[in-house]
């Protein structure tokens, strides 16, 4: 069982560089790294409602016809309160110079900037009155963490999750 507070502690803060970890990040680049199908294991929990829940699938970052962008594509089950059933999302990533990446709502909105080249990175945007703040971690060459807080009049909730890489030929 999920538990709230188990959560919120991991949530307290950004990542930032744990001690004994490696110095930087993947070679190659974001995109570079993120390429190839995923596990995902993600623990949700809004406090606005106070409902807690899961998701657990599968998620793909995909080629496209341009070699500068994936498509990431993501199914699972989503438990969230009383709630089960089939959930998805589909986001684009842009690769940008450096080796950095512009992520982007499926339909073509401008969603955040995210550098995987020092192994960690931590983004903060508005959208209207509510803030959003994404942490990554990378933990090794097939596991990434991904942490988002989210607040203001409208939303209150955190999220974590974790992506284990499923094709690991592709580290080779």
């Amino acid at each position: 069982m999920t538990n709230d507070a188990d959560i919120r502690a991991d949530l307290v803060e950004p990542y930032r560089k744990p001690p004994g970890a490696a110095v930087g990040g993947p070679p190659g680049g974001t995109l570079a790294f993120l390429r190839g199908a995923w596990g995902v294991e993600r623990r949700l929990v809004d406090r606005r409602c106070g409902v807690t829940g899961t998701l657990a699938g599968r998620a793909e970052f995909l080629a496209t016809a341009d070699p500068a962008v994936l498509r990431y594509e993501e199914r699972g089950e989503l438990r969230f309160g009383g709630h089960r059933g089939p959930a998805r999302r589909t986001l684009i990533y842009h690769e940008l110079p450096g080796g950095a990446a512009e992520v982007r709502f499926a339909d073509g909105r401008a969603f955040y900037r995210l550098d995987l080249h020092s192994g960690h990175w931590t983004e903060r945007y508005g959208c209207g009155r509510d803030e959003y703040v994404v942490s990554y971690l990378v933990r090794g060459p097939g596991r990434l963490e991904e942490r988002w807080q989210v607040t203001g009049p409208r939303k209150d909730y955190d999220s974590v999750t974790t992506l284990t890489r499923l094709d690991v030929s592709s580290l080779a």
